[in-house]
């Protein structure tokens, strides 16, 4: 049985949702209307197309809209375009990532619950069935993260894509808290690790100038700040809770760093390089 079963206004565009035993679709998306761009939005696009790809993004809707884009470009400028990779197949591992990003953004637009089957990363990969209230779908290194209201949990969580094996969405609607902000809600983290706010401290790391100059490069946090030193070295100042996130990225830098504070990060740092040094003996 097929139902038509919400209307949904957006900017002044009207979705009808349907509602069938296979799941939400829109009976009719909206034809937008025509965009120009300017030579240097046109080129700004196909860059994020560029990083779309590199986080697993691709489908044939994605390739027909850079085809289209391709299309105003002069021959000219074929070698530069030719930059513009599209993926000769899509793996298993990508086709499922886009069922579910094409499935969550359909649960987040029409605000309806979602019923998942999520393999936890603790516990062995123990498979846990939920029904979530998605708050947001992001980006994050190269995987998507799930922002959602946990049901079972009663709080907020965050799902990695790539575990959620079996996803449906559900008749219940919901509606997102206008007290939630994803700002507020990620807090002063570094990734995506959440701890406690009333344990952020000041942290400082000493690097060479080597390391230094790729470290410097980047924004990592809001709140860093880069001091060169005359010897070549360079401090790097950050005011974090401290994670276990944030200690497999000081540890990336091996001798090329040195904790000057806190002294507990430190003794984490040394800790983990004496294992690492016993086990590869």
């Amino acid at each position: 049985m097929i139902t038509k079963d919400l209307s949904i206004i957006r900017n002044g565009l009207k979705l009808e949702v349907i509602s069938s035993p296979d799941g939400y679709y829109f009976e009719k998306t909206p034809t937008l209307p025509a965009l120009q761009y300017s030579f240097s939005e046109a080129l700004a696009l196909l860059t994020a197309v560029q990083s779309a790809q590199q986080m697993g993004s691709t489908s044939p809707d994605l390739s027909a809209a850079v085809a289209r884009l391709e299309a105003l470009f002069p021959e000219d400028f074929g070698p530069l375009l030719g930059q513009i990779k599209r993926p000769a197949t899509v793996t298993a591992h990508g086709q499922h990532r886009q069922q579910m990003l094409a499935l969550l953004n359909r649960a987040l637009l029409s605000q309806h619950k979602v019923e998942i089957v999520y393999e936890t990363a603790s516990r062995g990969g123990d498979m846990t069935q939920r029904i979530v209230r998605p708050y947001a779908v992001m980006p994050y290194v190269r995987s998507w993260q799930l922002v959602a209201y946990c049901e079972m949990r009663q709080t907020v969580r965050m799902f990695k894509l790539d575990r959620i094996q079996h996803a449906r969405i559900l008749d219940e609607c919901y509606a997102i808290p206008e007290s939630f902000n994803l700002d507020s809600y990620m807090g002063n983290t570094w990734g995506l690790l959440r701890g406690d706010p009333q344990e952020t401290e000041d942290v400082e790391l000493c690097f060479d100038a080597e390391a230094g100059r790729w470290v410097a490069e980047e924004d990592w946090h809001p709140t860093q700040q880069v001091e060169h030193l005359d010897d070549g070295r360079m401090l790097f100042r950050v005011r974090i809770v401290v994670t276990s996130e944030f200690v497999k990225w000081v540890l990336r830098y091996g001798s090329q760093v040195r904790v000057e504070q806190p002294a507990h990060l430190r003794q984490t740092i040394h800790s983990e390089h004496i294992r690492a040094a016993n086990l590869n003996r």
